[in-house]
């Protein structure tokens, strides 16, 4: 555990905030009971959610500050999936991940195929797809080594027969991302069974993908996205 007083303060404002996403991801149906888990990096360690931990009696406390190695820190036993958040912060894709279970995410992982270019939204993920990681049983090492294959180019994947997982530099921004993506899994299962889903091609997505390169900069859409002047 931490040893000085600022960084006691700053350990416990983490936990706090563990516990409230914690909490909140089962409130938005992301996850029910004890599935799923989350944690931050914490210097060179993480703060995980504990194994069978429940999103409604949870507390700050009850997260597990444990080595990147899996070994625990502090009182509890690190969720069963540490492994895949260890993973993203070795090789450095983040200061927070998301491991969920929703059920529409859990639905398309179970067609073991990534989710297409229906919606323009899925380039914000970071590619033209969201990848479904390959089928290995959970907590265990292939499973890890799957999933962060998948989230090397990407800031998000599916877990074939399993669920989603969403890496962000903050943990606000993990559950963003972590929401948005159940909703677009979502909307594509409700496309699918109302027909035939058109979907965006290449150059279509390499042009969203410019513009998100682009998005919050304060910077101006290039030439060729501004309309003409003859349909102003």
């Amino acid at each position: 555990m931490a040893e000085n007083g600022q960084a006691g303060a700053n350990e416990q404002a983490a936990r706090v905030e563990l516990r409230d996403v914690y909490r909140r991801i089962e409130q938005v149906g992301l996850s029910i009971g004890n599935a799923g888990n989350i944690s931050i990096r914490f210097g060179e360690h993480m703060l995980i959610s504990p194994t069978g931990a429940d999103g409604a009696t949870i507390r700050p406390e009850d997260f597990v500050l444990t080595r990147l190695d899996g070994t625990a820190l502090s009182p509890g036993v690190p969720s069963s999936e540490w492994a895949i958040h260890a993973a993203v912060y070795q090789a450095g894709l983040g200061g927070s991940v998301i491991h969920a279970h929703p059920d529409h995410c859990v639905a398309l992982s179970c067609l073991r195929k990534p989710i297409p270019a229906f919606h323009y939204m899925v380039a914000s993920f970071g590619g033209k797809e969201v990848p479904c990681a390959p089928y290995a049983v959970f907590g265990s090492a292939a499973l890890a080594e799957g999933v962060i294959e998948a989230l090397r180019l990407h800031n998000a994947c599916l877990m074939a027969n399993h669920g989603m997982v969403c890496r962000a530099d903050s943990l606000k921004q993990a559950l963003a991302r972590a929401i948005k993506l159940e909703m677009l899994a979502r909307q594509y299962c409700l496309a699918k069974q109302t027909g035939a889903v058109v979907m965006l091609d290449d150059a279509e997505m390499d042009t969203v993908l410019a513009r998100y390169a682009e998005y919050g900069s304060g910077r101006l859409p290039s030439e060729a996205s501004k309309p003409s002047a003859a349909a102003s």
